[in-house]
């Protein structure tokens, strides 16, 4: 499904995976954009993640209000997203929708999984501690972003307007955290391979020591030598 482009910016690892193109990850590498990213985490960065999110004008399926720390073995648990609009994405065609300040307090709340089979992802903010009454719709022009916590509570709505809704979605976490690649954490809804799934530092040091930035990269460098 085009809504669950994961890995858009690296070399197909196993048979499982997007086949992802070099300039989504010069987008995911733009200092502009880590500029951004160390106003918020500060100084030392990774970039783990780079993720093509394009809804189909008429079958774009609905991503159900969640946490996107549930499906990430990343310990102590901090990441900031930046979201950038490919297309005009407004409430029609199926815009991101927060909960505002449902990141404050650093809360992981709980998730139910859905077996629904017109949802991205499986599984949804389920719990008696989170007010949803009060939503925020992040409408944005084409080349207009957002920068989101990975505590922060959203989703969005199936797209049924005619016009696809695309954004890329990119990943960064401080060097204070690190992807635990041992964790078992719950199914996502699509597969992401964890063991192999590479890192860039982007800025400063690994201040906690245990990220490894050799993991997955053997895959470019295995292209690029076969040109």
């Amino acid at each position: 499904r085009p809504e669950q482009l994961a890995n858009s910016h690296t070399p197909r690892a196993d048979a499982s995976d997007t086949l992802g193109h070099e300039r989504f990850l010069q987008a995911a590498l733009d200092e502009d954009i880590i500029d951004l990213v160390a106003s918020v985490l500060g100084e030392h960065l990774v970039m783990w993640g780079c993720q093509l999110f394009c809804k189909p004008g008429t079958d774009g399926r609905e991503v159900p209000m969640h946490q996107d720390g549930q499906y990430w073995p990343i310990r102590p648990l901090a990441t900031c997203t930046v979201w950038l609009a490919l297309d005009q994405v407004d409430r029609d065609n199926g815009c991101m929708v927060v909960v505002p300040g449902s990141h404050r307090d650093k809360v992981h709340y709980g998730h139910r999984t859905e077996t629904r089979s017109d949802l991205v992802l499986n599984q949804a903010v389920d719990d008696p501690r989170l007010n949803a009454t009060h939503k925020h719709y992040l409408e944005l022009a084409p080349g207009q972003m957002s920068l989101h916590d990975v505590y922060l509570v959203h989703g969005s709505a199936a797209n049924r307007s005619g016009r696809r809704r695309a954004g890329l979605a990119t990943r960064y976490m401080p060097t204070t955290s690190c992807l635990r690649r041992d964790l078992e954490i719950p199914f996502a809804g699509y597969p992401v391979n964890w063991a192999e799934k590479p890192l860039w530092l982007v800025r400063g040091e690994d201040v906690c020591g245990r990220n490894n930035f050799d993991i997955g990269h053997q895959h470019a460098h295995e292209r690029a030598t076969r040109r």
